[in-house]
């Protein structure tokens, strides 16, 4: 399993480069106008990003043995709400998402099977508490980033700029036409 956890961390960076580096052709007060989204703007959209993913990373930090890669994310103030605004000025945010990317595909690729099934126990934002297998977390909090970034891509559709391909696709290697299996039908 952990193979397809470091691809979806790979994609992770990969498409939070491409969109950044889309959005980034934008004004400040383009990024900034409420567009209806779910967070309003393409900066709220993109820094509700960033804070789920530091509360989910700051959970995942409790595992054991996870410490030494998660601490610097542990020792981040846990955001209050999930449309805090952390960053709004885009430069910052595009570093910190960097910043964030980089631990999350050292995590992945430091996790075992093992890890995977271990029961993460946690809080959600309103009290609620949960245990629940790593491997299933980590599918959701990928889930999560996909449909968010969606959303902005979109929202950059609709601002003039083409993030361009964006399927996870585009990163699964291509074992040849000879290697795929027959149709089952």
């Amino acid at each position: 399993m952990q193979p397809h956890f470091a691809l979806l961390a790979s994609y992770n960076r990969w498409m939070n480069e491409r969109l950044y580096a889309a959005a980034g052709t934008l004004s400040a007060e383009a990024l900034a106008r409420d567009r209806g989204a779910f967070f309003g703007s393409i900066l709220g959209t993109l820094n509700h990003l960033v804070v789920a993913d530091t509360i989910w990373l700051q959970r995942f930090a409790n595992l054991p043995g996870r410490d030494a890669i998660l601490a610097p994310v542990r020792a981040l103030p846990t955001p209050r709400a999930l449309d805090a605004m952390p960053f709004p000025d885009f430069a910052a945010l595009t570093a910190h998402r960097r910043w964030l990317d980089d631990i999350i595909e050292r995590w992945v690729a430091d996790l075992g099977d093992d890890d995977l099934r271990q029961v993460l126990r946690y809080a959600n934002t309103r009290g609620d508490r949960f245990g629940r297998e790593l491997a299933s977390l980590l599918v959701h909090f990928f889930n999560h980033q996909t449909h968010h970034r969606g959303q902005t891509t979109t929202l950059l559709s609709q601002a003039g700029v083409d993030v361009g391909i964006t399927d996870l696709l585009a990163l699964i290697p291509d074992a040849g036409a000879d290697a795929a299996p027959p149709h089952p039908h």
